[in-house]
């Protein structure tokens, strides 16, 4: 290592003004964002009996330091620290997250920006940042913005997100089981809804736990009053439902699917005003007239030749059609066409007031839910596209257990929704449309959609191999706080990107008990102690199970 001066430089106070602090170290090696300090052991010693939490932080991981650049000061985020015992000191490596201009009075900072002007030069005086800093660091500035808890280590310093920045860039949410991951995606929800209560959200909840929480401020929708019309589904969606196939007989099948459902699709009377109707059309097609349209191609051909592609598409046509776990979808009620009416209710066009749509998605049979969500998705994203000539409305998907409707895996079942989730990701914002990704698995996410998030709010993550997504996702400036993923407690998170003015760590707000999802953990030792009435809700269950109702 190269010769560093001793630590009996470090101890020079600052210039007469309202900062009283000791310099606590020096800059010895600069670079364009990661640079090296000397640390002063004993005057961090010193620091660390300070009653401002910011100050008895400073020089330690996570925290923040600062430096005086001509008249502005520096801010740096420490990074790493390990022992020099030829100055007895402390080498850290210090990351730099933005500037603030200095009050000529005070010294204090004030108009903070990210991103550096100016650079400092080896030597330069390294001081703790107070609490009083981190009120002017992390101030809101006028931008939209949602307060969703306190940086951390303060008491009283309020982190903002701000919204435009957010959603114009889409987002991710991420946390292991068990971090309040669900209570927080609800929190920031709630504080969105509160700022624009006519906005367009549509969240897909896979385990229904959401729609107690928005019961208020939002419409939910389930299998008993979701009526999402089948013909709706573009002809990949039909695919997936109706083509059991596998290999070459798949292809076969799907070109005589496309024929007979470009067929149905014709016979309605709305086909006549459109000039090219395609399979994709979401033109409404009775379900019996393609079973029909199957069965008089089927009599054309020579008895025991080629018949058995029709049987399959017609027999799964007909057990669909016939199982009440479908109806929600597959109805004889849902022929009319529905579409104006469906839009208006999913995105909340208008809003009047509640404007989030919770779709629990929980209780529809597993093999159609990628299907549903792959709809969804796709009408906001069809809608953006076909809505561009007209005011603007734009609409924020937000996705829970992200990993299951994006998996990294290219094979298998559930393709359509992979494909239209990473195209809004891709190309979403472009028409208005935000996708918020919500998941514990950011591993098991397909290539390059976490990158596509602007703004990324990451709780603890035990998984070493979910950490390196994180980190590999993240901006250079915010490694000095990834570091902290694995520390961190219960409903605390890392928040960079776009949302926020510089990398933060936030420990979130109390939500009101009636706005929280139903996601908390039961109390084994509690629930074990109780007994009675076993037979009653027994005979309620299986009541329900066998009715597939809840």
């Amino acid at each position: 290592m190269t010769h560093m001066p001793g630590v009996d430089q470090f101890t020079a106070a600052l210039p007469n003004h309202a900062n009283a602090y000791p310099a606590m170290g020096m800059l010895f090696q600069i670079a364009g964002s990661s640079s090296k300090a000397l640390f002063d052991a004993q005057q961090i010693a010193l620091l660390g009996h300070d009653a401002d939490p910011c100050i008895a932080m400073a020089g330690q991981v996570g925290s923040q330091v600062k430096l005086r650049v001509g008249g502005s000061w520096l801010i740096a985020s420490v990074r790493s620290l390990v022992l020099d015992q030829t100055n007895h000191g402390i080498v850290a490596d210090i990351d730099f997250l933005g500037e603030g201009d200095e009050e000529a009075l005070t010294g204090r900072i004030h108009r903070f920006r990210r991103g550096v002007t100016r650079y400092p030069t080896p030597g330069t005086d390294i001081f703790p940042v107070s609490a009083a800093d981190m009120q002017q660091i992390y101030a809101a500035d006028d931008r939209a913005n949602i307060e969703v808890g306190t940086v951390y280590p303060t008491s009283d310093t309020r982190a903002a997100l701000y919204v435009d920045s957010m959603l114009g860039k889409h987002f991710a949410l991420l946390g292991s089981t068990g971090t309040g991951k669900s209570t927080s995606a609800a929190l920031v929800l709630h504080r969105i809804c509160d700022l624009s209560p006519q906005g367009h959200i549509v969240m897909i909840d896979p385990h229904g736990e959401y729609g107690a929480a928005f019961a208020g401020n939002g419409a939910v929708f389930d299998i008993n009053n979701l009526a999402l019309p089948y013909w709706l589904m573009n002809f990949e969606e039909h695919c997936e439902v109706f083509v059991t196939a596998e290999g070459a007989e798949r292809t076969v099948d799907c070109d005589i699917l496309a024929k007979c459902l470009l067929a149905a699709r014709s016979k309605n009377r709305l086909a006549e005003t459109i000039g090219r109707l395609t399979v994709d059309s979401p033109v409404p097609y009775l379900l019996s007239d393609l079973t029909t349209i199957l069965s008089n191609e089927m009599g054309k051909l020579d008895k025991g030749t080629g018949t058995l592609p029709y049987m399959r598409l017609k027999t799964k046509v007909e057990e669909i059609k016939a199982d009440p776990r479908y109806a929600f979808m597959f109805s004889g009620m849902l022929v009319a066409d529905t579409m104006q009416q469906f839009i208006a209710k999913i995105f909340r066009l208008p809003a009047d007031g509640r404007p989030i749509s919770i779709i629990d998605v929980s209780a529809m049979p597993s093999d159609i839910t990628s299907t549903v969500v792959s709809v969804l998705s796709r009408l906001v994203f069809d809608y953006a596209i076909w809505a561009r000539d007209e005011p603007q409305r734009p609409i924020l998907l937000v996705c829970e257990e992200a990993h299951r409707y994006i998996p990294s895996s290219s094979v298998g079942g559930g393709q359509a929704v992979r494909r239209i989730l990473e195209r809004i990701a891709k190309e979403g914002r472009k028409y208005g449309v935000s996708l918020g990704l919500i998941t514990q698995r950011p591993s098991d996410l397909a290539e390059g959609v976490l990158s596509q998030c602007g703004t990324i709010i990451s709780m603890r993550l035990n998984n070493d191999r979910d950490q390196a997504f994180v980190k590999a996702a993240m901006p250079e400036g915010a490694r000095g706080f990834l570091d902290s993923i694995p520390a961190l407690r219960n409903r605390e998170a890392i928040i960079c990107g776009e949302g926020v003015a510089v990398p933060i760590r936030v420990a979130f707000d109390d939500l009101e008990a009636h706005r929280r999802p139903a996601s908390s953990d039961p109390s084994f030792t509690q629930l074990w102690r109780q007994s009675g009435q076993e037979a009653d809700i027994l005979d309620r269950t299986i009541t329900r199970w066998r009715n597939q109702g809840r």
